[in-house]
């Protein structure tokens, strides 16, 4: 009897800690909440000692089963009926709650014994603001469970704890992640990478069979032209890939020092020396040469009207790209991506000189030098792209974020993750940019001929379609949110119809001068090449003008990437978030004109509305 007084009242004061605001819970669950607090002790560390001891968890365990236990023995030999369960449930919960209000007090008064900074009160009273609810109570009023009789569901009910409702998480929108792991465009990836090792065995092939050609040949024939070709063929076409170069880092230190004064001399440099290349190559007299320079001053005139057409935007160009080049000064190896591109194509053009001299001494001559000329202009494409993804990352972060981003990191970046849609785009956005010119063409030749009003209009739906869904505008997403290209597209023009700046997007001339910028290196190399060869071997003078026009075009065009990127990024940014604090109201104040007819922009032709539900 002794031992069960002692018992109970170390049942007693076992620590149970409950604040006023919870509900007292009956004895079977009390060592339960004790045994947990005894748990968050212990991992949060509390520097103050738990007032428990495992053995009396053991006992009041023991006890609770063995009461359990005699409890359903009894009901077993009874026999009682449900109802009469019911009530003896009822009265002993009563019971229990006489007895915990007793204790109440003396467990508030242990719990105002502990530090409010206490982690183990801490962490006790969020679990008790939130506490399960307690087992259902019996309501006993003038409805009373007879004995024998099946209660009704009326006959009880819960009666919840003065909890607070649960509160249901307010949905965040999704924000884009701006360092996203995936590699975009795998398909494309896997097919460039596997055309770069093509292509190096095959260059590395054509190089020793012309070594190959030069040393081990039988014939002496073979061996007069392996030389005649070292002699009078390689030293012009390596001296057009170092003019170009020269010229590359020339048009991007001038396009940053003096952008304005750059818009106007590039369009009337170009509409010379094109006109100056092509009477050069007729002067010679030659009918392959007579061919590459009709084209060339077809180019010319093309070039002639084409500056006049554009007048009343070259201001608006200026501008933005003034504008654009501002963020340049804040990232002073911003340029070292780009430079990086010309140096591996250059070395890899030399390479590829050396494997079309090694066509010439092997079958399929015509065939061996498209697939390499093909092979070296995606190349150089996908080497543009990846300097302009680079640049454009770092500016575009700057402009919506406001970060100096690390501009080796996110080179890295775009010769990873993002190196797909660089291929991807490096096959289509040229293609999109002749179609462009195709159908700004065919717009203007547009009139009374029904056949041209059909194909004008066919030229149409299919631009409308293409700009949707590839367009150049698509790089600053690609490396600003790691997406794939078309989604990128699609993206970028929902941005501009947002915004309503389809007609001045359409009317920038930014990828023109720079697509007129390397077709002015082209000529130049042209120019300087074919006087060469022409005084030391005039056969050769077509060859080696397309070849030199080719290189310098190439190599201007990876060099010309960055300010593109530049101004990509100020159009899509400012399309992003028009409040920034970084642009001012050039491009805001340019549409007010548009939209009032004050100002006259030629945009890209679009389908007109009543031919669109055709």
């Amino acid at each position: 009897m002794d031992g069960e007084i002692d018992r109970h009242k170390r049942t007693e004061h076992t620590l149970t800690f409950q604040t006023a605001a919870s509900p007292p819970l009956p004895q079977h669950h009390r060592h339960f909440h004790t045994r947990r607090c005894h748990v968050i002790t212990v991992d949060m560390g509390a520097a103050e000692p738990v007032v428990e001891r495992e053995g009396e968890e053991v006992e009041v365990r023991e006890e609770n089963g063995k009461n359990k236990e005699e409890g359903e023995e009894s009901d077993v030999e009874k026999g009682e009926e449900v109802g009469f369960e019911f009530e003896e449930q009822a009265v002993a919960a009563e019971s229990n709650t006489n007895d915990d209000h007793n204790q109440r007090d003396v467990h508030m008064s242990m719990m105002h014994r502990l530090n409010p900074t206490n982690p183990l009160r801490i962490v006790i009273n969020s679990n008790t603001r939130a506490a399960t609810p307690p087992p259902p109570r019996f309501s006993h009023g003038s409805n009373n469970i007879r004995v024998g009789a099946t209660p009704s569901p009326s006959h009880f009910s819960h009666t919840p704890p003065h909890s607070q409702p649960r509160s249901t998480p307010t949905p965040q929108p999704s924000i884009t992640t701006l360092n996203s792991r995936k590699y975009t465009n795998k398909i494309s990836l896997f097919l460039f990478l596997l055309h770069m090792i093509a292509a190096i065995g095959l260059v590395g092939f054509l190089i020793f069979k012309g070594v190959q050609g030069l040393i081990e040949a039988s014939d002496n024939r073979v061996k007069r032209a392996e030389k005649r070709v070292l002699k009078f063929f390689l030293p012009q076409v390596e001296a057009a890939s170092l003019l170009s170069i020269i010229l590359a880092f020339a048009w991007q230190k001038a396009v940053r020092v003096w952008p304005k004064f750059f818009v106007h001399f590039i369009l009337w440099t170009t509409f010379l020396m094109s006109l100056s290349a092509g009477i050069l190559l007729i002067c010679f007299q030659k009918a392959a040469t007579d061919g590459v320079g009709v084209c060339f001053i077809a180019f010319a005139i093309g070039n002639g009207l084409y500056a006049c057409w554009i007048t009343q935007r070259i201001g608006f160009c200026s501008k933005i790209l003034i504008k654009s080049l501002e963020p340049v000064s804040k990232f002073p190896d911003l340029n070292q991506p780009t430079y990086w591109m010309l140096g591996v194509g250059f070395l890899w053009m030399s390479l590829w000189n050396l494997a079309v001299i090694g066509a010439l001494n092997f079958y399929l001559t015509p065939l061996m030098i498209v697939l390499l000329g093909l092979s070296l202009a995606w190349t150089a494409e996908v080497m543009r792209n990846v300097a302009n993804i680079t640049v454009s990352r770092v500016i575009s972060l700057y402009y919506l974020r406001g970060m100096q981003s690390n501009t080796k990191f996110c080179f890295q970046r775009a010769l990873s993750k993002s190196l797909g849609s660089a291929c991807f785009a490096s096959l289509f956005v040229p293609s999109i940019e002749a179609l462009r010119i195709v159908a700004r063409a065919l717009n203007l030749l547009e009139g009374e001929d029904e056949f041209m009003f059909s194909c004008a209009h066919c030229c149409l739906r299919v631009m409308e379609s293409i700009f949707r869904y590839g367009n150049g505008w698509a790089f600053v997403q690609i490396a600003a949110y790691g997406k794939g290209f078309v989604k990128a597209s699609q993206d970028t023009w929902e941005l501009f119809e947002r915004q309503e700046m389809e007609q001045i997007v359409d009317s920038d001339i930014t990828s023109s001068i720079c697509f007129l910028t390397g077709v002015c290196s082209g000529s130049m190399c042209v120019i300087v090449v074919a006087a060469w060869t022409a005084t030391v071997h005039q056969s050769f003078t077509a060859t080696i003008s397309l070849l030199a026009f080719f290189i310098g075009y190439l190599m201007t065009r990876i060099a010309m990437a960055l300010p593109h990127a530049c101004v990509g990024s100020y159009f899509v940014c400012y399309a992003e978030n028009p409040d920034n604090r970084l642009f001012d109201n050039t491009i805001k104040d340019r549409l007010a004109l548009m939209k009032s007819g004050r100002d006259v922009a030629i945009r890209t032709p679009r389908v007109p509305r009543r031919f669109a539900a055709r």
